[in-house]
């Protein structure tokens, strides 16, 4: 699937290597079709509304998603996270900050780029990685963050996926940045294709969709 991050050196982000698949040839293809199903939802260079984002159109990959809510410059709490998420941790992580995923060392990284995917927006590809130590193994593993705007319009939302790859074995895990790969949402060419069903989808309302297999938690909170 084609990314809108490019590829190669012309590609203006260096040179890219794998860009969609693990070290071990695994598929990035979660990350694609999260980040295929948001560019479907641009209109022009407005980021989508999280009240547009349907769980319908993301059924197959919900495990590996989330959505993040800032609270402070540069700092965002999960509202939801899917299963692949609480496995990592080790624990439920709603209401927990993105950076308790994240070594100290990378937590002011982090930081740079939530400021950069709220206030730009852009749209963010983290390379990850979790070192072997204290009998684990090491672990790879890739975030996507994609911009949204509140019910209120400002954009303090954010869709995110995020999948690993090895042996999670002890938990918590804590991840490094290897890499990360950054696109301003203007430069973002929206692809011609059929249009996503647009209902409220991860809207605290919503009370009509019902999934066989429940991958995502709700915050109790309410969410302007």
């Amino acid at each position: 699937m084609k990314s809108f991050f490019g590829t190669g050196s012309n590609s203006g982000f260096g040179k890219i290597v794998a860009m969609d698949r693990f070290d071990s040839g695994r598929s990035l293809s979660p990350i694609r079709q999260a980040e295929a199903y948001w560019t479907a939802l641009l209109n022009g260079a407005e980021v989508p509304m999280r009240s547009q984002i349907d769980p319908r159109g993301l059924e197959n990959i919900l495990e590996y998603t989330f959505v993040l809510e800032k609270i402070a410059p540069g700092l965002a709490r999960f509202r939801l996270a899917g299963s692949h998420l609480t496995k990592i941790a080790g624990m439920e992580v709603r209401g927990m900050p993105l950076t308790a995923f994240f070594e100290p060392s990378a937590r002011n990284d982090v930081t740079a780029h939530l400021n950069r995917v709220f206030d730009e927006p852009a749209v963010t590809e983290l390379g990850l990685v979790s070192n072997g130590k204290l009998g684990r193994s090491r672990l790879q593993a890739r975030m996507l963050l994609l911009p949204l705007k509140s019910d209120l319009g400002d954009i303090s939302r954010v869709l995110g996926v995020m999948i690993s790859d090895g042996t999670i074995g002890a938990t918590p895990r804590r991840f490094g940045i290897t890499d990360a790969r950054i696109k301003p949402v203007n430069d973002i060419q929206k692809q011609p294709q059929q249009q996503h069903h647009e209902q409220a989808g991860f809207a605290e309302e919503e009370t009509e969709f019902k999934p066989s297999v429940s991958h995502l938690r709700l915050v109790s909170s309410r969410d302007n």
